[in-house]
This record gives C-alpha cells, sequence and structure tokens, in this order.
C-alpha cells in the first residue's frame, strides 16, 4: 500500500452545510419575496459559470434576479449589498466532529491537506475565514478558483498535480459517490462521507490513524 501523503476534504455536506443549493435558495429568496419558480429556471446556467468562477456573485444575481435578460425586470427594495449577507448567513458547522479530526491531522503534521470542493470564489473565502478553516489546510482547489468542477476530469487533474504527489498517495473525502468514483478513476483513494466516526474508522484502514 502507497502511504497517504495527502488527504483532500470536500467542504458542503462533510464540514459544513452546504453553500447555495436548493434549501438554501429558498429559505433566503422566499423571505424577499422573490418568485422562485422564475428564478429557479435562470439558476442553474447562471450557476455554472459562477460556481466556474467565470462571472462574480453580483453577476450571478443580476442575471439571475435583478436584470434577467428575459422577461420583465422586477423592481425590488433590496439590492446584491442587501442580499449577499443573507446568503452566507446559511452556512454553518454540519459536522463539528469533521472538524476535530481536520484539527488532528493538522496537529499531527504527517499530512498535506486541501479542499476539493464546488463553490463560487466568493462563498468559499467567506466559508474559510468565518469558519476558520484557512488555518488547517495547506491549499485550496475550489472550482471558483480552478475553472472547473467535480466530477469533470480536470478538477481532478489539477489537484494530483498542484499536490506535486502521485495519485495513489492521496485519499479524497466527499459525500457524493460520482465524485469518489471520478477521484478513484483518475487514481485516488475515496472515501465516501457518511459520518464523522465513519471518515475516521476508513482513515485507519488506509494507515491514517488520528
Amino acid at each position: 500500500m502507497n502511504d497517504i501523503r495527502t488527504i483532500f476534504w470536500d467542504i458542503g455536506g462533510v464540514l459544513l452545510s452546504n453553500g447555495w443549493d436548493r434549501y438554501q435558495r429558498v429559505n433566503v429568496l422566499s423571505s424577499l419575496g422573490v418568485d422562485l419558480p422564475a428564478f429557479e429556471r435562470r439558476h442553474p446556467y447562471e450557476s455554472f459559470v459562477w460556481e466556474r468562477g467565470r462571472i462574480s456573485a453580483e453577476e450571478y444575481f443580476d442575471r439571475t434576479l435583478f436584470k434577467p435578460e428575459l422577461g420583465p425586470r422586477p423592481d425590488y427594495d433590496f439590492t446584491f449589498a442587501d442580499i449577499w449577507p443573507k446568503v452566507c448567513g446559511q452556512s454553518s458547522f454540519q459536522y463539528p466532529e469533521s472538524f476535530d479530526i481536520l484539527v488532528a491531522l493538522k496537529s499531527s503534521g504527517q499530512y498535506k491537506l486541501a479542499t476539493l470542493n464546488n463553490e463560487s470564489a466568493e462563498l468559499n473565502e467567506y466559508r474559510l475565514d468565518t469558519f476558520g478553516l484557512r488555518e488547517q489546510f495547506d491549499y485550496f482547489i475550489c472550482s471558483g478558483y480552478v475553472n472547473e468542477m467535480k466530477p469533470h476530469p480536470d478538477i481532478f487533474r489539477a489537484a494530483i498535480r498542484i499536490s506535486g504527489q502521485p495519485a495513489p498517495t492521496a485519499v479524497f473525502i466527499d459525500d457524493k459517490q460520482a465524485n469518489i468514483d471520478a477521484a478513484e478513476y483518475h487514481g485516488m483513494k475515496g472515501i465516501r462521507f457518511e459520518s464523522p466516526a465513519q471518515v475516521r474508522a476508513s482513515l485507519a484502514e488506509l494507515g491514517v490513524n488520528i
């Protein structure tokens, strides 16, 4: 067995709550009186380019909410500056025990720790800073930084290249099977997240003792 040198972590659904999934969108937008069906029709494509770092958060909300290309432009009594704190406020620690594992791994000094997550650059920055994640990771492979999203091959190729280590010496923790399958296809080891206790046990099976 190759020794594990790099441990890649997803964030939403493994450490924190998801950032801007349907549940968060309903929470924020329904409280503001937004036409949710109209917003959701525009969301998929605009989110596709936003989470790949090709447009800004403000552009995303212009295209989906304030200045849609199709249909009348609604006259809202709030602005992007009002809505963005509400978006950020949807984030929380979902699994504090996962954070404990991360801190223990960082304290050991035996492994390089990195994120490998799908997130817009702005929301990723907020979550790293607010929840103390920046201090725990050595580097960050975020879709908003590298312009590609899991499970596309290019984001895994980038992660392996940036790590500077062979793929078999890396393990990736994620809550979606499609992403685990993609990581394993590229030679990494995968742990499908079910619970912090299960992650701890799975890491131990790979020789990573916490």
